[in-house]
Parts: C-alpha cells; structure tokens; sequence
C-alpha cells in the first residue's frame, strides 16, 4: 500500500523519534544532534529504576506495593506502573525512566489493539518490566505493533474520527491524523525526558 502523501512526514518523524530514543538507551552510539556519533553506554538496571527525587513513581514489584502517591500498580505480572484511581494527584509525581518508558511502551501497544487488534486490551492486561532490557524490548514491540497501523492507513482513513477504540484519550472524538500526531509528540518528548534523566544519572556518577 502506497503512503499517503500527507501521513509521509509524520511516519518519518515516528520512525526517526523511536530510533533516536532507542539508540539512546541502549548503545554504543547514538546521533548527538548535529550528525555526529557520540558514544552512548547501555543503560542498566539501576539507571533505570532509579529514583532521583523522594516521592518518585516507579515500575515496582507487585509484591512492594504502590510507591508514595500511588493508590495501586496497574498492569498485569510481577511488576506495576504506580498509578492512582480515580486521578493522580496534583501536581504530577516525578517519573522514574522505567515509568516513563513503560508509559510509552503501554500507550503505543494499547493504541495498536484499540485500532487493529482486538479492541479489547486494558491497562489491567499489560506486563511491565523490572528490567532495562525487557522495557526496552517492551518499546521496540510497541512502536513496531503502532507502525504497523500506520503503514495499513489509507488517506480517506486518515481524517475519519472513531477508528480507534482506546479507552485513555480522545481518540474516538479525533480524526485518525490527529491520533496519530498525538502519538508522535509522546514519543518525542517522554523520549527527551528519558534522555535528560540519562544525563543527570551520568552526571551524579561523576
């Protein structure tokens, strides 16, 4: 199927966010903004979990409960995204990169189900991880199962509102463009966010 024009851009955009966050995490190199390879140590698993401020929310074992704040760990496993029913509290937690990551990861897999899948997933379906490695294979199927659905869309498709079924946004009210938009800004500034923390991990490391 041929791109439409118009969702071109956007695709590129996705496609150039999700490498750049992922050359970010795990290495050896990633682009330093300018075209220049600068060398990128793979995040491990303290760097990951690590929680840089009292209060922060985390991915947690199931077993510890819900971090300060938090009301309960969604998702399904071993593992939990901290959360808060029926709101999060105000002003927002500070977010580990696990969270953000898996917030991400869950975002873009859910999208994918509430558009092509079964329509069916919740929060209470997805399997969080405890561990660099497994969050960040997390994002890669994530952005993979949401790419997917972007490269099936045709142009008429692009403006019909109510294509998709994800419980967790607008996303019934909103033509498909403007999911699709949404989620390319997602990606773009919880993947700055991940790599400032990165940045300010090293740099306490000394």
């Amino acid at each position: 199927m041929t791109t439409p024009p118009r969702l071109v851009p956007l695709l590129e955009q996705f496609d150039w966010a999700c490498e750049r966050l992922t050359d970010r995490m795990t290495g050896p190199a990633g682009d330093s903004g300018t075209g220049v390879s600068i060398a990128v140590p793979p995040m491990t698993d303290a760097e990951y979990l690590w929680e840089p401020v009292p209060g922060c929310w985390s991915i947690r074992p199931r077993s510890a409960g819900p971090g300060s704040g938090a009301t309960l760990l969604a998702g399904a496993g071993e593992w939990g995204r901290d959360s808060a029913s029926p709101a999060h509290p105000w002003p927002p937690p500070f977010t580990t990169i696990a969270w953000r990551l898996g917030h991400l990861s869950e975002m873009l897999a859910l999208r994918a189900d509430h558009m092509t899948g079964s329509h069916a997933l919740t929060r209470d379906d997805y399997r969080f991880h405890g561990d660099a490695a497994g969050g960040i294979a997390a994002f890669g199927a994530g952005a993979q199962a949401w790419r997917q659905v972007l490269a099936g869309a045709d142009d008429a498709g692009l403006d019909l509102a109510g294509r998709s079924t994800y419980p967790y946004g607008s996303d019934p009210e909103d033509p498909f463009i403007g999911t699709v938009w949404w989620v390319n800004q997602e990606v773009l500034h919880h993947g700055a966010e991940i790599a400032l923390l990165r940045d300010l991990y090293r740099a306490r490391q000394g």
